[in-house]
């Protein structure tokens, strides 16, 4: 089944104009030359069809129509020719350089300057005279004016076109980023969310079932205490992270970030939690060199310390927890090591999720974290967490 494609509706009406003209100027008898091999005025009716029914096909197939109307204006030359012919043959021109395929709308106007220039020669060298300058003039703007005049058009449309696709892959490119930052942003308010409340909620799980599980009042008594304590820090660490997220539009100071220097607090705190599980937390901190570290740095090694501690409290058996911190050749150490294997009691069920978060925020940082057993000298073995973090002031991604 052969496709045939509708022409389109301003090239229906450009043959009906051209047909229409060119029969009205036949009719009140105007011509554009004599003396021609076919005097007949209708004969020149002929070409004036055909080129007609060839704008029909200036965009489906605007070569093809320019070949063959090339053909019938030559045959309009022997007759007594119509201007709207000479018209039609000028659109034909440029609808092919318009709408042909990129290789022939650069050679259309080459040869027709080509073909312009040699006319003119070729008319001149024959008769020296200022009609064979005319001559070539008239040429020149019937093939080559309406070929410049198309490769003119055509760049601009080219280049609007190329101007719509970089704006659309630029605003691809703008989703992405936008899209991209919005799952870094929430992968942090992940990382801030789990870090900050699941040391609390460990402890809250863990002394709300030795409550529930243990018989004895003083007991009792005890762990509600802790977990009052930890829901009331929990809650203000809430409230930090809703400042934090409410920064960009409120107009007060943003909320203080932890730091090292608070890393006593968070020690002892987790001593106390941890204490009726027979563990004991300690703090060890060799930093051979002193000064400031950048922000990121301290709010890294803050929270690895302290998904560490809630790991321990979690799953260590009974025995020291150690926080080590060391500081030397621009690096800043953070090691956190327990004992590991099975211990009795209430234990608070862990995800997973926190050794991920701890291996993402040293991984923005440009660091190295390892987290497995150790062996210790009495058979047993050491939980430990050990992280390297460059301390050196660059643009860390979020």
């Amino acid at each position: 089944m052969i496709s045939v494609t509708r022409p389109h509706r301003d090239d229906v009406l450009l043959a009906v104009v051209g047909l229409s003209g060119g029969a009205i100027l036949w009719l009140i008898g105007i011509h554009i030359q004599n003396g021609r091999l076919f005097e007949a005025p209708w004969v020149s009716l002929l070409p004036l069809v055909v080129m007609s029914a060839l704008e029909l096909l200036r965009r489906n197939a605007p070569l093809t129509a320019l070949v063959v109307g090339a053909l019938a204006l030559v045959a309009d030359q022997f007759t007594v020719g119509s201007l709207a012919t000479l018209l039609l043959f000028t659109d034909l021109v440029y609808a092919a350089v318009l709408y042909g395929a990129p290789a022939a709308s650069r050679r259309i106007p080459v040869i027709a300057l080509l073909v312009t220039v040699a006319t003119t020669v070729g008319f001149v060298a024959w008769a020296p005279s200022a009609d064979a300058v005319l001559i070539g003039i008239v040429i020149g703007m019937v093939f080559f004016g309406p070929a410049l005049t198309g490769a003119s058009v055509r760049n601009h449309r080219d280049a609007a076109d190329a101007a719509r696709l970089r704006a659309d892959q630029t605003a691809l490119l703008a989703e992405m980023d936008r899209a991209q930052a919005v799952t870094a942003e929430r992968s942090r308010m992940a990382r801030e969310l789990h870090d900050m409340v699941a040391n609390h909620l460990s402890a809250i799980a863990i002394h709300s079932t030795a409550a529930l599980s243990i018989d004895d009042a003083g007991t009792s008594r005890e762990a509600l205490g802790v977990i009052r304590q930890n829901s009331v820090d929990g809650l203000a660490e809430m409230r930090r992270l809703i400042g934090l997220l409410r920064e960009s539009g409120a107009a007060g100071p943003p909320s203080a970030a932890p730091t090292l220097a608070s890393l006593d607090t968070l020690v002892g705190q987790a001593g106390a939690n941890s204490a009726s599980s027979g563990l004991t937390v300690t703090l060890d901190d060799a930093r051979e060199e002193s000064g400031p570290l950048p922000a990121p740095v301290e709010l890294a090694a803050y929270r690895i310390v302290q998904e560490s501690l809630t790991n321990a409290l979690k799953h260590a058996a009974p025995g020291p927890v150690t926080v080590r911190l060391g500081r030397s050749c621009g690096v800043l150490t953070v090691e956190v090591s327990s004992v590991l294997g099975d211990r009795p009691g209430p234990r608070a069920p862990g995800s997973g999720a926190g050794l991920v978060g701890m291996r993402e925020r040293v991984a923005l940082l440009g660091g190295t974290m390892d987290a497995g057993p150790e062996p210790r000298s009495d058979g047993s073995k050491t939980w430990l967490v050990r992280a390297e973090l460059p301390v050196e002031e660059r643009t860390y991604r979020t």
